[in-house]
């Protein structure tokens, strides 16, 4: 008697063992909901750093090109390499302006590419001041996701006025 007692708890804990089908499904459920979620909440937060990233980037450049100046006394030309003559020192005609280059201007191995692979644009405008306003003496600036220039998704440096005339209207 006690033999069949014994068979029949070892018969009840086999049935146990494995996972129904509606376990399964209902896990595989659960997994696809969290893969869902992170897709519409993680995503948008990628896109988000990589424009804050950019801005970042900008603004080290732009003290770059500022301590440049300082040295220099003017901004780096395209004769002079753009933007490059921040990372390696441009060959001068005149050896006392060799002289006053006190790069590498940038950390070394940056790169000037934002994080969509596009180069980084740098324009140096001629006539700073314009009726009165102050603006940077340069433009710098990426194209933004799309790699096109002049759309929405572009990011610039702050260049005084013209940036708070376009703040202001996207705050309407």
């Amino acid at each position: 008697m006690r033999m069949t007692i014994g068979l029949e708890k070892k018969n009840r804990r086999d049935r146990r063992a494995g996972f129904t089908l509606i376990e399964i499904l209902l896990v595989i459920v659960i997994i696809l909901l969290l893969a869902g979620a992170l897709v519409v909440f993680v995503l948008p937060q990628q896109q988000g750093a990589e424009k804050n990233t950019t801005k970042l980037m900008l603004g080290q450049v732009g003290s770059a090109l500022d301590t440049y100046r300082l040295n220099m006394g003017h901004y780096p030309t395209e004769q002079e390499g753009g933007l490059d003559a921040l990372m390696k020192k441009p060959t001068f005609e005149n050896e006392r302006m060799g002289d006053k280059w006190q790069g590498p201007y940038l950390k070394p191995g940056t790169k000037l590419d934002d994080p969509w692979g596009h180069k980084l644009r740098y324009e140096v405008v001629v006539g700073a001041a314009e009726g009165g306003k102050t603006i940077l003496p340069y433009k710098l600036s990426s194209v933004g996701p799309d790699g096109q220039q002049d759309t929405d998704d572009d990011v610039k440096v702050a260049t005084g006025e013209e940036d708070k005339e376009s703040s202001t209207s996207e705050a309407k």
